[in-house]
Parts: C-alpha cells; sequence; structure tokens
C-alpha cells in the first residue's frame, strides 16, 4: 500500500509539532512560585539558547561544598532587548541570582534577576508570562 505524499507531510508536521510542545514548558510546570531562592556565586557559563537562556554559577553551600547551579533565563533576543550583553557575564564574575526554585529538587532554578556583585548592574533575567510571582525575597545561599 502506498501512502500519498501529502498524507506524510500532514503526519511528520503533527509529529514534530508535538515535540516542540513537549520541549517547552510552562513555569509552574517546572517551577515552584512557593519556593524563591537568592543565590551568590561566580559564573561558570552562559548558555544563550532558545527558548531560554541558561546561566551556570558555583555556589558554596552552607557545608562547604561547591555546587553548580543551572539558571534559566528569557531567550537571548529577550535579554538583549532588556540590556544583557555577552560581556556583562564573563567567568569568574561574582553575581547575585534571584529567582525560584525547580520542583525536581535539583540545583536548577527560573531567574529572574542578575545582579553583578563588582558593578551592582542589575539584570532582569525572566521570561514575560511565565506566571512567576514579580519579586522573590529569600536568603542568599
Amino acid at each position: 500500500m502506498k501512502i500519498p505524499p501529502i498524507v506524510a507531510v500532514v503526519a511528520a508536521g503533527v509529529l514534530s509539532s508535538a515535540a516542540a510542545i513537549e520541549a517547552h514548558h510552562s513555569f509552574a510546570a517546572q517551577y515552584d512560585a512557593n519556593k524563591p531562592i537568592t543565590l551568590r556565586g561566580t559564573i561558570s557559563r552562559m548558555l544563550w539558547s532558545n527558548p531560554h537562556g541558561h546561566l551556570y554559577i558555583e555556589v558554596k553551600m552552607p557545608d562547604g561544598k561547591v555546587v553548580t547551579w543551572e539558571l534559566e533565563t528569557a531567550a537571548p533576543a529577550g535579554l538583549y532587548r532588556r540590556g544583557w550583553r555577552r560581556e556583562d557575564l564573563p567567568i569568574g564574575a561574582e553575581v547575585v541570582v534571584r529567582g525560584y526554585l525547580a520542583r525536581d529538587g535539583t540545583a536548577t532554578a527560573n531567574a529572574t534577576t542578575v545582579t553583578l556583585v563588582a558593578t551592582g548592574k542589575e539584570l532582569f533575567a525572566g521570561s514575560a508570562g511565565t506566571g512567576a510571582p514579580e519579586e522573590p525575597p529569600g536568603d542568599v545561599r
């Protein structure tokens, strides 16, 4: 039995759109608005990727252990519109990041602001329309 080309094209479109929908998530699906966090650490990496950027920082925890935290931000185009530049985030720069913990208990959070300790420059990191509360309280870790 031969499948008409139009059926194959429609099937491929449906399958690829389902994968794209699964890959993107809402704030509430992955992060907990009731668990604000403030982290202080040094930048180890910044991924300027879509649909979200990812900032990685090394944080010295109260027990002395250093933990790499992954912090989700808005997409690169959104960060750029908010004033972010690649040169603002050099490896080794100390930052304070405010955001919300991931629901899965990993060292992952949705960042709302990133403040560069050396200059005091604050960058808004949150994705538009995430449903996250505007300003997280919380203790610095």
